[in-house]
């Protein structure tokens, strides 16, 4: 679990290394000092040699300074390690979080991922900070003030020792039941989040059904149960502080009273009593400080774990050893797939599906909610791969090509229509970023998304805010075919993309579409018969089978589905499924 949060540490090993070098040379220094202390009282106080404590006290000031010196650099280096240690621990997660396919960000929620690249990462790096500079200093001390104070009162620093026993072990079990409740901590915080992403995302939803009140009360039983596991937690650790003052205190006290006794028999000195004070106290800070290195590991280990999960996952998908690299044609065949999105399904998404698509053909897909229209269509750019079967493109299973080759030649405008903030340009050079300002216009002509883009103030230097939602839902879907048209592809799949632009501009659309890219092969996954029916051939699926796959005209005679879903919207009915999601 630790090895690929180490393995981040990267260029910072110097520093890692240098913090707690640095540490101990502080260490050291603070633990000579007491005893330069005591040589002061019993040497030259006691003794009226003023010499003697000029000398002992410019040689604590030059150790004080070197303390100091030493301190900073420690905590100097040790800021770069943690800050480095985060950054290339966000760097490395989100180029893992690239790779992965669908079926790996299924695992995965957005807000669960934004936490782990956030809160739980801030974690690591702050314990990751005490680690290095406490985590070396406060056994350090505790450990060269022990043997210090052993060396001066064998007898009175076994008080020390039982001190450091009893605490230490009520220290851990505190700390361990504290662990418990951290951990369900960073799980809240998942849901905290889809609650803030959900409002936030959809706010003018929200608005619109006047759900405000509900939304509130999601965000406060959200908050509510981290404050609760939080309060768990604290209520534990407030043991912590006054455990250690009952020690510290006692310590005190019983030092103080058997000092005073061995200084009247003369088997110690007031200077050796003032040192063993001091190496007390450092004895017993060193412990505190132990403690709060426990409670930011016990937080930081169920973020290592979680942090961990990224790293250590595998795309499912990957390039074969040889890939190809270049597609022939538009060529599309389905050779008996079978497909579910998890291996153990008891009822495939899809079963048994063949067919064959030639170059330049323009196929619709119609079917009702749930029939795995998308799901098809996913397999084509080899977003998720097949159970049994095979998907071939362009002659070639897609499993032999480069995915980055494949998906390239395979463009797909999905379901859900997203545009990213910046210009209308930026938007459009997602496909082909290389594009001239000639090609963009082009490609939006065809998408007719070129009319109202003119209208614009800005034109196509008009800013688009995150998510488009200063565009329309019409606006938006012109936008994304336009985009994919910059590809330049062999396959172009459109999944419901038309849905939120009216009748005449599907028709030019799909006009332009069979003028301008006759030879590439085109996908049209609708829910109105209007939108497929001047296709080549028509893909009926139901509830995951093909039901037939032929010209309009033939499904309206033979096919019974198509038929009546046809006469349904012809006579006023509406769509194949009225406002339904695939």
């Amino acid at each position: 679990m630790l090895k690929p949060i180490l393995s981040q540490i990267k260029e910072f090993k110097r520093d890692s290394i240098l913090t707690p070098i640095m540490m101990l040379l502080e260490v050291i220094m603070e633990m000579i000092i007491p005893l330069l202390m005591a040589s002061i009282i019993d040497k030259g106080v006691t003794a009226g040699d003023l010499g003697h404590i000029q000398r002992t006290g410019v040689l604590m000031l030059v150790l004080a300074v070197f303390s100091l010196i030493v301190g900073v650099l420690g905590a100097k280096f040790g800021a770069r390690a943690s800050a480095g240690l985060a950054r290339n621990l966000r760097q490395s997660m989100y180029e893992n979080i690239q790779t992965f396919s669908f079926s790996n960000i299924d695992k995965f929620s957005t807000s669960g991922l934004i936490t782990r690249l956030t809160t739980d990462v801030t974690n690591v790096q702050n314990a990751y900070m005490m680690i290095l500079r406490m985590c070396t200093r406060a056994p350090a001390s505790l450990l060269v003030a022990m043997v210090m104070a052993f060396l001066i009162s064998p007898r009175l620093a076994s008080i020390y020792l039982v001190a450091v026993i009893v605490l230490g072990v009520l220290l851990f079990l505190i700390m361990s039941k504290t662990m418990v409740h951290f951990r369900e901590v960073f799980h809240r915080y998942d849901d905290l989040n889809a609650s803030v992403q959900e409002n936030v995302s959809a706010i003018r939803v929200v608005k619109a059904y006047v759900r405000e009140d509900h939304e509130n009360r999601k965000f406060r039983t959200a908050s509510q149960n981290i404050y609760r596991r939080f309060l768990s937690a604290e209520k534990i650790l407030s043991w912590t502080f006054p455990l250690m003052n009952f020690t510290v205190y006692a310590c005190i006290l019983l030092i103080s009273w058997l000092g005073a006794h061995l200084i009247v028999s003369s088997s110690l000195t007031t200077g050796e009593l003032m040192s063993l004070l001091t190496y007390c106290m450092n004895i017993l800070m060193s412990l505190m400080m132990l403690s709060m290195i426990f409670v930011m590991v016990s937080m930081s280990m169920a973020s290592i774990e979680r942090i961990s999960e990224v790293l250590n996952e595998k795309p499912d998908l990957v390039n074969p050893e040889h890939p190809v690299s270049h597609v022939s044609d538009g060529s599309v065949e389905f050779r008996n797939v079978t497909f579910s999105y998890k291996k153990d399904a008891s009822k495939p998404v899809l079963r048994d599906i063949s067919f064959s698509v030639r170059p330049g053909e323009t196929i619709g897909i119609i079917g009702g909610t749930g029939s795995a229209k998308t799901s098809l269509v996913n397999l084509i750019s080899r977003l998720y791969d097949v159970n049994e079967g095979q998907v071939l493109v362009g002659g070639r299973d897609v499993r032999e090509y480069d995915m980055e080759a494949l998906r390239n030649q395979v463009s797909v405008v999905l379901q859900k229509n997203v545009l990213f903030s910046g210009t209308i340009l930026d938007n459009l050079r997602w496909g082909d970023e290389n594009a001239t300002l000639e090609e963009c216009v082009r490609a939006c002509q065809l998408a007719c998304a070129d009319e109202f883009i003119q209208k614009m103030p800005d034109g196509y230097d008009t800013y688009i805010e995150q998510g488009g939602t200063n565009v329309s839902g019409g606006q938006k879907q012109r936008l994304c075919i336009a985009r994919a048209l910059l590809k330049k592809p062999k396959v172009l799949i459109l999944d419901d993309s038309t849905s939120a632009v009216d009748t005449a501009t599907d028709a030019k659309i799909r006009a332009a579409f069979a003028q301008e890219i006759p030879n590439t092969t085109k996908f049209i996954i609708a829910q109105r018969v209007s939108s497929v029916a001047g296709a080549d051939r028509i893909l009926v699926l139901d509830d995951g089978r093909i039901s037939g796959f032929d010209t309009h005209e033939t499904l309206l005679a033979t096919n019974e589905i198509y038929r009546d879903v046809y006469q349904s919207q012809t006579s006023g009915g509406g769509d194949f499924d009225e406002g339904g999601d695939d």
